[in-house]
């Protein structure tokens, strides 16, 4: 499945939530990252998001795709992110 992640949470979580997101995402901006991902990995990402984030103050939003075959893509003003950054 295809997956967009956003994010908002307090500063001091921001690096780890970005690193944790990386090892199963593409990140593309500022707390957002998309990408192909498994049930499984989505599983064990959103276990690992959640030992991170303090549910009362942060927010992760997960839109799940099952095909990107209808989607088109067009961004304004410079690239942030892309699949070449992934860790």
């Amino acid at each position: 499945m295809f997956v967009i992640l956003v994010y908002d949470v307090e500063q001091k979580r921001v690096a780890k939530v970005l690193k944790t997101c990386r090892k199963y995402l593409y990140w593309v901006q500022n707390s957002v990252l998309e990408g192909e991902i498994t049930e499984a990995n989505l599983v064990k990402l959103k276990t690992e998001l959640e030992k991170i984030i303090h549910r009362d103050t942060d927010s992760i939003i997960i839109y799940r795709f099952r095909t990107t075959r209808y989607s088109a893509i067009e961004t304004l003003g410079i690239k942030k992110g892309g699949e070449e950054n992934i860790l």
